[in-house]
């Protein structure tokens, strides 16, 4: 289980990071893992936010590009998104997965919540 944080509620304009803490289990195979962020609002699917491929290739929605930013420390076993200018629309459950060759791990999530 990923343990995400950093959630909160602010204005418009904002910004905030959030955290995902990696289980000792994978410890040992983050490096090579893909990471992502996803979000989901009330009464919507699940969406990816940002994707992080093992290559270090980075794939992000339409609707955060240039505002997002996904990263990884692998010293600290830790994925992040850096998320400025949010919007209102922004608001969501944020979940952290991370993919390695053999789990598919998720995140309880945290809530993100922006006001106008």
């Amino acid at each position: 289980q990923l343990q995400a944080s950093g959630g909160g509620l602010l204005q418009a304009g904002g910004s905030l990071r959030l955290t995902c803490e990696i289980p000792r289990i994978i410890f040992s195979t983050f490096s090579g893992s893909n990471i992502g962020w996803y979000r989901q609002a009330p009464g919507n699917q699940r969406e990816p936010v940002a994707v992080s491929f093992r290559n270090r290739t980075t794939n992000y929605a339409d609707s955060v590009k240039g505002r997002f930013t996904i990263s990884r420390d692998n010293a600290r076993k830790r994925v992040y998104l850096q998320m400025n200018s949010l919007k209102p629309e922004d608001t969501a459950v944020y979940f952290c997965n991370v993919q390695t060759i053999n789990r598919d791990l998720w995140g309880q999530g945290t809530q993100v919540t922006v006001s106008s």
